[in-house]
C-alpha cells in the first residue's frame, strides 16, 4: 500500500514541472514591417528596440520582435499582414512605411498598429484626428505643412539660378508617394520652379532615372521622402556626383555618405517614437488614447565637400542656418 502510494506521489512530482511551464506566459510578438533592408536599417532598428527597452520590454526577455524588411516589395504586403493578423501577434509596428500603415489598417481593426509615415495620418486615413486618434492606429508622422516647400527652399538658395527641377519618387509607395509628389508640386509652383517626375522603385530603375537626367539635364534635382531612397543612399550619393547634378534629400543619411543636402526629421527618432508606443501599448494603453507624435525638430545639413565638387558656392546665410556642416 505505501509502495502504490510512493508510486502515485512520484508520478505527480514528474508532471509537475510539465504544467508550470504549459502555465507560463508566451512574450508577446511585435510584428514590425518596413519597407527597407536589414543592412540599411541597423541603426534604425536599435533605435525601436530602445524606444521599447524604455516602457520596460527588452527583445528576447518579454517581447519578440519579427522584423519584416521588404526590400520594396511591396506585393507582399497583403499576405505578410493576412499572417500576422491570423497569427494574432500583439502589435503591428510599421516605422516609416506609409503602404505598409496602410496595409495593416485594412487588414485589422482589432490588433493595436503603431505606425511612422511621411504623410498626413489624417488625410491618408490612418487615423481620425492627430489628437485622439480612434481606431486601432496612432503613432508618429514626420510629415510638416511646410517642410516639402522648405527642402525646395534651401535647394533653390544653394541653385538660384534653377528653374527645371526634376523630382524622383517611388510610385509602389502608393498614397506615400501621391501625397508627397502633391505637396513638391505646390512648393514649385509658389517659386515658380517648372518639375519633372520621375519614377524608380528598384536599384535598375534609379539607374534608368539618372540616364534620363543626363539626356535632359535639369538644373536640379529633387527625391522624394522615402525609406527605399535612404536605403540606396550611397548609389543616389554617387550618381548625382557623377552627374554634377545638384540634389536634395529628405534624410541626412544620405548628405552623409556624399548627398548635397538634406532636410527633414531624423529617420532613427521616428523609430524611437514608434518603440515608445508599442511598449506602452503592450503595457494596457490604448491606440485610441495616445496621440500622434508630430515632429518638433528639422535638420539642415550641408556637405560642404559636395558642394565643392559641382562648384557652388554655398551662401554664409545658409551656412549659418545648418544644423551641421560636413567638411
Amino acid at each position: 500500500m505505501k509502495r502504490r502510494t510512493f508510486i502515485a506521489g512520484l508520478g505527480s512530482a514528474a508532471a509537475w514541472p510539465v504544467v508550470t511551464r504549459a502555465q507560463q506566459p508566451a512574450m508577446p510578438i511585435v510584428g514590425l514591417v518596413n519597407g527597407g533592408s536589414a543592412d540599411a536599417s541597423s541603426g534604425n532598428a536599435a533605435a525601436f528596440r530602445k524606444g521599447l527597452s524604455e516602457t520596460g520590454y527588452v527583445e528576447g526577455q518579454n517581447v519578440t520582435v519579427e522584423y519584416n524588411w521588404l526590400e520594396d516589395q511591396f506585393d507582399r504586403l497583403p499576405a505578410l499582414m493576412a499572417d500576422l493578423v491570423r497569427r494574432r501577434v500583439a502589435v503591428i509596428a510599421t516605422p516609416l512605411s506609409t503602404a505598409a500603415s496602410l496595409a495593416a489598417k485594412a487588414a485589422t481593426a482589432t490588433i493595436p498598429i503603431v505606425f511612422g509615415v511621411g504623410a498626413d495620418p489624417v488625410k491618408v486615413g490612418l487615423v481620425a484626428s492627430l489628437a485622439r486618434p480612434g481606431g486601432n492606429a496612432t503613432g508618429a508622422t514626420n510629415f510638416s505643412g511646410d517642410v516639402v516647400a522648405k527642402r525646395l527652399e534651401f535647394l533653390h538658395k544653394l541653385v538660384p539660378k534653377a528653374v527645371r527641377v526634376a523630382v524622383l519618387v517611388n510610385p509602389s509607395n502608393g498614397p506615400g508617394a501621391e501625397f508627397g509628389l502633391q505637396g513638391v508640386q505646390e512648393a514649385a509652383r509658389a517659386i515658380g520652379l517648372q518639375i519633372n517626375v520621375l519614377n524608380a522603385s528598384t536599384s535598375r530603375e534609379i539607374d534608368a532615372a539618372f540616364a534620363a537626367l543626363t539626356r535632359e539635364r535639369p538644373d536640379a534635382l529633387f527625391v522624394a521622402p522615402d525609406f527605399f531612397f535612404t536605403s540606396r543612399r550611397v548609389q543616389l550619393a554617387n550618381l548625382a556626383a557623377r552627374d554634377r547634378i545638384p540634389t536634395a534629400y529628405s534624410a541626412r543619411e544620405i548628405a552623409e555618405v556624399g548627398g548635397l543636402m538634406s532636410y527633414g526629421t531624423n529617420i532613427a527618432d521616428v523609430f524611437h517614437q514608434v518603440g515608445v508606443y508599442t511598449g506602452k501599448i503592450l503595457h494596457g494603453a490604448k491606440p485610441e488614447d495616445l496621440p500622434v507624435v508630430q515632429p518638433t525638430k528639422f535638420e539642415f545639413v550641408i556637405n560642404l565637400q559636395t558642394a565643392k565638387l559641382l562648384g557652388i558656392e554655398v551662401p554664409e546665410t545658409l551656412l549659418a542656418t545648418a544644423d551641421e556642416v560636413i567638411q
